[in-house]
């Protein structure tokens, strides 16, 4: 099995609907924020409501 690329792992973002891309970000700022914190607490809440607000 090949060895995976940036390239690779940002292919799937890159080419997402806006929609998708906008649901990507949020979700990665809310881990950055916790890792700055260094909160180990679960963001299944936070990841839910932004899906949530991204289908209504």
């Amino acid at each position: 099995m090949s060895e995976l690329t940036a390239k690779d792992v940002q292919a799937p973002i890159e080419t997402a609907s806006p929609e998708v891309q906008r649901i990507i970000q949020q979700v990665l700022e809310i881990e950055k924020d916790r890792l700055d914190r260094n909160d180990r607490g679960l963001v299944n809440a936070d990841i839910l409501q932004i899906v949530k607000a991204a289908v209504q």
